[in-house]
């Protein structure tokens, strides 16, 4: 949920309820099934939608998108507080249908928390797409509103001219820090961290703790509660405890009693490495440190995994032919379109080398017109099986348990795979022709091309992401296209070829 305005306050907001902010009950219930602190926002909604001469029944059925595009028409004061009625979900599904300028002005109608909320919840370069068109100073009190580690995320993806006008807007902490976390890989321990921890010396009490985190002094809306950690005076991580410790443990206990020694990671370590101490440690987050052993900041379990599914995707898209990042149909259709042929284009010249192949063997293919039917089959099954190299290939790469110099024994590794499925896969597809056509020499022809062409594919996509990475390409990218090429060329030659040889027997 959203916070509504006109509290003296943001909602608070509890990382423990899989960061919801809480939000009461609102009083009142419209005509439209939602509920309002007045009738601003209903009256808005009804007086538009019975200028197109929509009914009140009707009015019911509008969708939150519609519902904002009247708002920002006619009442824009009112749409923080019809936004607090949406779940975080419902809001960005509404944003996302409106126009970019309709986006802009919501945001600008809102509290900076409420925009901030919603910037948390889209991908980051939709999320730096809207800052960019907005005003600096109001761009600027947006990004302050986000937790440390979005600021970082956000302002990465933003254009650097507008990146530096947005620092200078800011306060002069959240600037230093913003620009601190821009400093260390995004992928980093130190670039997914957040600095809204628990910190105390090692003799302040249980009492004094508690009484902090009670007084209101700060606002821990953002901090993560679960552990509060022991920094010397001159910033040395010393221990870690647990919160629930605290509250079982005597007023008069100190928390340097109670403290146990932390795994920490370095604040370069790499996703792999962060995600590998989380999983030994079996804990929800680990503090990060600097060479000297100072603590920078607590890295989450939770935006460990969120990096590790965004690689995941990013991976995916680019395999599927969705380069330059993630796409929306939000975006302006040029974009989309130009993105989109940048790969189209390249695989129309990789497909008129392929079926060039056809061309040379044209007179084979027209006395057994039964090979045609076979051509697809052979290259889009040896197809699949390069793409399952591919993908092991990729995975290991990732983990970092193959480097481009194991090429030749990723290579060994996958021929024998490749020589055992290909005779299985060869000898169903062979004797699949035999029943149809009633030839055994048709059977041998497309079992042995299948075969062999099994052994090419497995052996080119276990060993072309790694060659690719040595020469500083994207494997994700250019691994499909490759393999498609060289298994479709290979299919085609190997099936007309083997049919050429064996022309008197079909």
């Amino acid at each position: 949920m959203y916070p509504a305005a006109g509290r003296d306050k943001p909602v608070p907001y509890d990382p423990l309820l899989c960061g919801c902010p809480q939000v009461g009950n609102l009083h009142g219930t419209s005509s439209l099934g939602a509920k309002f602190t007045d009738s601003q926002a209903e009256t808005a909604i009804i007086a538009l939608a019975y200028q197109q001469g929509t009914t009140q029944v009707d009015i019911a059925e509008l969708e939150p998108a519609e519902r904002l595009k009247t708002l920002v028409a006619k009442e824009p004061d009112a749409i923080d507080r019809y936004l607090a009625t949406l779940s975080g979900a419902d809001v960005v599904r509404a944003m996302f249908r409106l126009e970019s300028e309709e986006r802009h002005a919501i945001l600008l109608a809102v509290e900076p928390e409420t925009a901030a909320e919603f910037i948390e919840d889209v991908p980051e370069e939709v999320a730096a797409d809207l800052i960019e068109a907005l005003p600096v100073a109001d761009a600027a009190s947006i990004v302050t509103a986000l937790p440390s580690h979005e600021q970082a995320d956000v302002l990465a993806e933003v254009e650097d001219e507008d990146m530096y006008r947005i620092l200078g807007a800011m306060t002069p902490e959240s600037a230093r820090q913003a620009r601190e976390l821009l400093s260390y890989p995004p992928e980093s321990a130190a670039g997914l961290m957040v600095r809204e921890y628990l910190a105390f010396r090692a003799s302040t009490t249980a009492r004094e703790v508690l009484e902090q985190l009670t007084s209101g002094v700060r606002d821990l809306s953002r901090y993560l509660l679960q552990y509060a950690y022991v920094v010397e005076p001159d910033g040395l991580l010393g221990g870690v405890v647990r919160t629930r410790d605290l509250v079982a443990a005597q007023p008069a206990t100190t928390i340097g009693s109670l403290m146990s020694r932390p795994t920490a990671v370095h604040a370069e370590a790499d996703l792999a490495t962060v995600d590998a101490c989380l999983e030994e440690s079996e804990v929800l987050s680990l503090p990060v440190t600097d060479d000297v052993g100072r603590m920078l900041g607590v890295v989450e379990r939770e935006h460990v995994d969120d990096a590790l599914v965004e690689r995941a995707t990013d991976d995916h898209l680019k395999s599927q032919g969705i380069v330059g990042g993630e796409e929306f149909r939000s975006m302006p259709l040029a974009e989309r379109s130009g993105r989109r042929l940048s790969w189209l284009s390249i695989n129309i010249v990789l497909n008129m080398i392929s079926v060039s192949v056809i061309a040379f063997f044209e007179e084979t293919l027209a006395a057994v017109i039964a090979l045609a039917v076979f051509l697809p089959i052979v290259s889009d099954m040896s197809g699949c099986s390069g793409n399952q190299a591919v993908a092991v290939s990729m995975r290991e790469l990732t983990l970092g348990v193959v480097s481009p110099r194991d090429a030749l024994r990723v290579w060994w590794q996958e021929a024998k795979v490749g020589v055992l499925n290909g005779l299985a896969l060869g000898v169903l597809l062979g004797l699949a022709a035999w029943v149809w056509k009633g030839n055994p020499a048709l059977g041998v022809v497309v079992a042995a091309a299948l075969a062999i062409n099994t052994v090419v594919a497995v052996s080119i996509g276990g060993m072309v992401p790694l060659l690719l990475k040595r020469f500083g390409a994207d494997p994700a990218v250019a691994s499909g296209p490759v393999l498609t090429t060289v298994t479709d060329m290979c299919g085609f030659f190997l099936v007309l070829g083997i049919a050429t040889l064996a022309l008197g027997w079909l």
